[in-house]
């Protein structure tokens, strides 16, 4: 069976170090993208969180639904909506973390997430410019980044993704920047299943062309990729430029505020036909 998922090696390395770290830890704050709180979810979480307190962080509030985002906070507990960039929300995951410092001592923390969703921009918040990495410390699993500032000892992770994760839910994380598009079959298949996603959740407004439901996503992105001047001899369409540009504009904000799921619902959609093929 074709690989699906962009697992290098040292996402790997990292999983095995921060279970091993997990013991010394006293709480996990994981970062997740606000427009797709379920598919950006972390692999390690549902395990750590029966060892540990988790505080989840939805970044890129600013880029979400507000109404479907609302409906997010409701459900899940000890969560805390972010625009990291202009550090918007950052003082009251602070409090939050701070909540679980013991009194002799830093509380020690992982950041942990998925690549892209903001993982590094709260990690380099939370650490401060001034900051530096800290040595060995005594009883601490070597080999990993640890950092020192306003009461907390941070350890770094990289980012890491589900080897086991569904099609579908990648497709996803390819159209919000967190996985590589070449996974699900390149910019063009990852283009032509965002139309169908869209048109099926009623959110043609997001289409940046005059989409009518029921035409076929390949004449959508034709004129998508018109629009973005993505022409090569003849006056063709360049069909991978024009995918990666409409996915580049969706996943930047730009043709406007979206959140792609909401709690309980079925992630698990297959959006795989003749004219778009994962893996």
């Amino acid at each position: 069976m074709p690989r699906t998922v962009w697992y290098p090696g040292h996402m790997a390395k990292g999983t095995r170090k921060l279970n091993e770290l997990a013991g010394k830890l006293d709480v996990i704050v994981e970062v997740r993208d606000s427009r797709a709180p379920a598919s950006t979810s972390s692999p390690l979480v549902k395990a750590l969180a029966k060892l540990k307190p988790v505080i989840h962080v939805l970044s890129r509030k600013d880029l979400a639904d507000s109404q479907r985002l609302s409906v997010w906070l409701d459900a899940l507990k000890h969560t805390y909506a972010a625009d990291l960039r202009n550090r918007e929300g950052l003082a009251a995951i602070k409090k939050a973390i701070l909540r679980f410092k013991p009194a002799h001592r830093e509380v020690r923390l992982a950041v942990v997430g998925i690549p892209n969703v903001g993982k590094s921009l709260l990690l380099n918040s939370l650490i401060g410019k001034a900051n530096a990495g800290v040595g060995n410390i005594p009883g601490i699993t070597k080999s990993v980044s640890w950092y020192r500032n306003d009461g907390m000892l941070i350890v770094d992770s990289p980012g890491i993704l589900d080897p086991h994760a569904e099609a579908g839910a990648h497709l996803i994380l390819s159209w919000l920047g967190c996985a590589k598009a070449e996974v699900v079959g390149g910019w063009e298949n990852a283009s032509l299943s965002l139309i169908s996603f869209l048109e099926t959740k009623g959110m043609n407004e997001l289409i940046p062309v005059e989409h009518v439901d029921g035409e076929l996503p390949a004449l959508t992105i034709e004129r998508i990729g018109k629009k973005y001047g993505c022409l090569i001899s003849g006056g063709r369409v360049n069909m991978e430029l024009a995918g990666q540009k409409f996915i580049e504009a969706f996943s930047s904000g730009r043709l406007g505020r979206v959140c792609l799921e909401l709690p309980g619902e079925d992630r698990a959609i297959d959006f795989r036909d003749e004219a778009v093929s994962v893996g």
